[in-house]
């Protein structure tokens, strides 16, 4: 059997608790409230998806709390949901805390029934009551409770009702394990079928996890590939098995439906005996601006209204910010230079260091932190109040068109605040060819790394107008939405050939946001990570650009003279080699593009920066044009992944050769488009 490196006790006394829940029933708000700081991330074995887990004390007892991913079955169709199936099978959690909204339960009833087939210590925790109650929705607690026969906790999470109950029937059930909940019948064939496998299963399993094995065996042949990660069991290799679940499948028409509506009539039966909604119109004011929000005529129209409003936030709230960050760092490189003088260290140490690595550094921090800071709190504020789903809703038939699945919408307006954070987030999309599809093209849409550049490049050769820049702005931004659609849709055509898959998208009811957490989730959570990558990258390109700066072939910098060689490359498609030179070396962070090309057009040995004004001159006397100007703005859409994100898609896809696609392929479609218009310029 294949041992989980996923948890790490401290001590083997400690207690280990799965949490487990539908999306949006606030079970990450029940694992900050009850671990606090105390938490980690970590991939279970094989697997690319994170879950957090957190430490707390309670009575002078040890708890290990797994927040695992949130899923609406243990029938898995995404890489999500199948971490928190294989937790459930394999990991055996002492305890597990069923998290459901309060407001929704019929629904959620189908999870909590689905987990009890799997472990018998189960605890029911019913969040969000307070929702339940303004909106007159009588749960029967006791009737619920001889129904399933667990214990259930009531709560309101994000205001920290309920919660020491929990911790302390979490105490008193970690001990007792005597529960006998609730278990799903079948009919008699079904059972009997359930039996015949199970006795075949039982000289590799013990009799509660044979029980499920079987019922996923006869009902979905997927759960043997699993069976093999985890517990390194190949039923393939066992004929007689195989022979004896392929008969007992034979037997029904559709064995995965049959199993399917039991569990769902079993949730509605429950449901009906145990709560009783007083108030029919309770969700009256939800479907009320749904009706505006996700409507065929004013949906699109919302959502770019809402999108360019936050981009024009972004950037002009993180100028200031900005500006100030600069100069403190700046001013912080000459004491930083006399540090490295007092400890002795030589010159030629010390210039790469400051003016190199240093400088770089500063750039880097002070343009892509202010934005950040902005950004993602606002995109995690959507979230919070319950519109992204809404987004998604309007984007699916575009998506779905392109042949991808309507996920990818979520992925690809996370990467306006940074690709590699998006690409991350690509494991909420079920399947791997879609998956692969919203990495690939992820880079296509601007992050706040490449904003400053096209902002500035509107201003100098369009228009000064923030009203009108932003207007540009967003017209850019569609334009590259419209290229990731035909790319993606050339891509399902093509190489990663397939359908789009269905998926369930639930529009959860909206929601007062919690402005303190999700500021503090966005800095700690996105923000932090980012940055960390971006300097951890950056330092490295600070040492070579200031190293080609500064070393000289018949008395023009390396920087020059490589940039010279390229200009015949770079005019066939409407710039220089300056422009072309920058990007390339602007690899670890889009930031540094634009300050690369002014030092070089400057013949300067270090980074450095002009106001729009003295730029504007500096770019004309350098032979831009609008032409230039669009050219540039085209490859800033549409170049080669920074070296942060290109770090992340090896990462979650595991694959030199994926990585390399989706480093070529923006740089293609971005050259491509700087010919043709070149070309048609040149002809008019």
């Amino acid at each position: 059997m294949k041992k989980n490196n996923y948890i790490y006790k401290d001590n083997e006394s400690d207690i280990i608790i799965a949490l487990v829940g539908n999306p949006n029933v606030g079970k990450s708000t029940i694992f900050n409230a009850l671990t606090g700081l105390n938490q980690h991330t970590g991939n279970w074995t094989g697997k690319t998806v994170s879950s957090a887990y957190g430490k707390y004390t309670y009575k002078e007892e040890d708890y290990i709390l797994v927040d695992l991913p949130g899923t609406y079955s243990l029938n898995p169709s995404s890489k999500e949901e199948e971490v928190t199936r294989d937790f459930l099978y394999y990991n055996n959690p002492n305890l597990t805390i069923v998290v459901i909204d309060a407001t929704k339960i019929e629904r959620n009833l189908n999870l909590v029934l689905q987990t009890l087939e799997v472990t018998k210590n189960v605890i029911l925790c019913i969040n969000l009551i307070d929702e339940a109650e303004r909106k007159k929705i009588d749960i029967d607690i006791e009737t619920l409770k001889n129904e399933l026969k667990i214990p259930i906790i009531t709560t309101s999470a994000k205001n920290d009702n309920g919660l020491d109950k929990l911790k302390n029937e979490i105490y008193k059930y970690s001990y007792d394990l005597n529960l006998n909940p609730k278990v799903i019948k079948y009919n008699d064939d079904i059972e009997n079928s359930i039996k015949i496998i199970q006795n075949e299963l039982n000289v590799f399993l013990n009799n509660n996890l044979s029980r499920i094995i079987s019922i996923k065996l006869l009902s979905d042949d997927s759960i043997i590939e699993s069976l093999y990660n985890n517990l390194n069991i190949n039923l393939l290799e066992e004929r007689n098995i195989i022979k004896t679940i392929k008969n007992e499948q034979k037997k029904y028409e559709n064995i995965k439906k049959e199993i399917s509506k039991k569990l769902i009539l079993e949730s509605e039966r429950i449901f009906i005996k145990s709560v009783k909604i007083t108030n029919q119109n309770y969700n009256t004011i939800d479907k009320k601006i749904d009706k505006i929000v996700t409507s065929k005529k004013y949906g699109i129209l919302i959502m770019t209204l809402l999108f360019l409003f936050i981009f024009w936030l972004t950037i002009n709230a993180a100028n200031c910010p900005s500006e100030v960050l600069s100069n403190i760092l700046f001013k912080l490189e000459y004491p930083f230079y006399k540090i490295l003088e007092l400890i002795k260290l030589p010159q030629i140490i010390i210039n790469p260091l400051v003016y190199g690595v240093y400088r770089t550094l500063s750039w880097v921090v002070s343009v892509m932190l202010p934005p950040m800071i902005i950004f993602f709190p606002l995109f995690t504020l959507l979230e919070d109040i319950g519109y992204l789903p809404r987004l998604t809703f309007n984007l699916d038939k575009f998506f779905n068109r392109a042949c991808v699945s309507g996920k990818q919408v979520l992925t690809m307006c996370m990467g306006f605040g940074c690709n590699a954070c998006a690409i991350t987030n690509s494991r909420i999309i079920d399947t791997k060819r879609e998956r692969l599809i919203a990495i690939i093209t992820n880079s296509f849409v601007p992050c706040n790394g490449r904003f400053p550049t096209i902002i500035t490049l509107i201003a100098i050769f369009f228009t000064s107008s923030k009203i009108k820049s932003s207007i540009i702005l967003t017209c850019i931004i569609l334009f590259s939405i419209f290229i990731t659609l035909i790319t993606s849709k050339i891509l399902s055509k093509t190489i990663l050939k397939g359908k789009p898959s269905s998926y369930i998208l639930e529009l959860p009811s909206y929601k007062k946001p919690q402005i303190t957490k999700i500021i503090i989730k966005s800095i700690l959570e996105k923000t932090y990570n980012i940055l960390k990558r971006a300097i951890i990258i950056s330092a490295p390109i600070g040492l070579i650009i200031w190293i080609l700066s500064n070393n000289y072939i018949n008395d023009i910098s390396i920087l020059k003279y490589i940039s010279e060689t390229l200009n015949p490359f770079a005019n066939v498609f409407g710039i220089d080699g300056v422009i072309l030179m920058g990007f390339i070396l602007g690899f670890p962070a889009n930031e540094i593009v634009l300050p690369i090309i002014i030092m070089t057009y400057m013949s300067e040995s270090t980074l450095t920066t002009l106001d729009i004004s003295s730029l504007k001159t500096l770019l004309i006397n350098n032979g831009w044009t609008t032409l230039t100007a669009i050219c540039t703005l085209i490859l800033c859409l549409f170049h080669f992944p920074c070296g942060t994100t290109c770090l992340t898609i090896k990462k979650e896809t595991n694959s030199l050769k994926w990585t390399i696609i989706a480093f070529v392929l923006p740089i293609i479609i971005g050259l491509s488009i700087c010919f043709i218009i070149n070309f048609i310029y040149n002809i008019i």
